[in-house]
C-alpha cells in the first residue's frame, strides 16, 4: 500500500485490494435518507447537461432541491414519482444560479453516465438508510 494512503485513512486489504475503513460513527454521520421525486426541470445554466429535481424527504425533513447530470439515461417524465436515495445532511451548496440542498446517489455504469439508487420496495419518505 502507498505510504500517501496510509498517512490519511486507515486502509485494510480483503483480498480484493486496499480498503478505506471508517469507524461506525462516520457512517452513522451520514444522513441518506428516502424520498420521492415531486418535480423535475431542466438545468440550461448548468456547464454540463443537468436536471433540477425536487424531492419530498417526508414530514420531518420536507421538501428539498438538487442538481442532477442524469440527463442521459432519465427523462424528467420519468423520475416523477419515483423514490430515490439522497444525502440530506451536506451543507447547501451553490450550483451557479441554484442552491443545491442534497445529493442523489447513484453508480456510474460502464459509460460513466449516473444510474439512480433507488429502494427495492416502497419505504415512507424521510426513512435513513440502515
Amino acid at each position: 500500500m502507498p505510504s500517501v494512503l496510509r498517512a490519511r485513512a486507515e486502509y485494510q486489504d480483503y483480498g480484493g485490494g486496499w480498503v478505506n475503513t471508517i469507524k461506525w460513527a462516520d457512517f452513522e454521520a451520514v444522513e441518506i435518507c428516502i424520498g420521492t421525486v415531486l418535480r423535475v426541470e431542466a438545468f440550461p445554466e448548468a456547464r454540463k447537461a443537468a436536471y433540477k429535481v425536487w424531492v419530498d424527504f417526508g414530514p420531518e425533513l420536507g421538501e428539498k432541491k438538487t442538481s442532477v447530470q442524469i440527463t442521459k439515461l432519465y427523462k424528467p417524465e420519468d423520475l416523477i414519482g419515483r423514490q430515490v436515495l439522497g444525502v440530506v445532511n451536506f451543507p447547501p451548496k451553490q450550483v451557479g444560479p441554484f442552491i443545491s440542498e442534497f445529493l442523489l446517489t447513484g453508480f456510474q455504469d460502464e459509460n460513466g453516465d449516473i444510474v439512480i439508487a433507488v429502494p427495492e420496495r416502497v419505504v415512507p419518505n424521510g426513512a435513513k438508510l440502515m
